[in-house]
């Protein structure tokens, strides 16, 4: 059974910081690339971070250049968001995606991120 669990979201003031991680089990972790969406109340989803399968190379959105920074660990199957100077755009429900072609694509329940004073 393919399982990806998120954790680590929470509330946290303009400026901290988060690390998300997501679990993942039931399949061929090493295959596939990892991604990080996000979806914030009233807007599009938003690819945030990828990660290769390897972890050799990883790509950032415009809008978390610098401050974000995924990575991953293909003995213990996990990849974590780290997510530093956090700002109240940042608020959104944060998803684990494993990508390997379109018909093997999976997704995690998602964990809330709120940034706010």
């Amino acid at each position: 059974q393919v399982r990806l669990v998120e954790s680590g979201g929470g509330l946290v003031q303009p400026g901290g910081s988060l690390r998300l991680s997501c679990a993942a089990s039931g399949f061929t972790f090493s295959r596939f690339a990892m991604r990080w969406y996000r979806r914030a109340p009233g807007k599009e989803r938003e690819l945030v971070a990828t990660i290769t399968n390897s972890g050799d190379n990883t790509t950032n959105a415009d809008s978390v250049k610098g401050r974000f920074s995924i990575s991953r660990d293909n003995v213990k199957n996990t990849v974590l968001l780290q997510m530093n100077s956090l700002k109240p755009d940042d608020t959104a429900v944060y998803y684990c995606n494993a990508y390997l072609t379109a018909g093997y694509s999976y997704w995690g329940q998602g964990t809330q991120v709120t940034v706010s004073s």
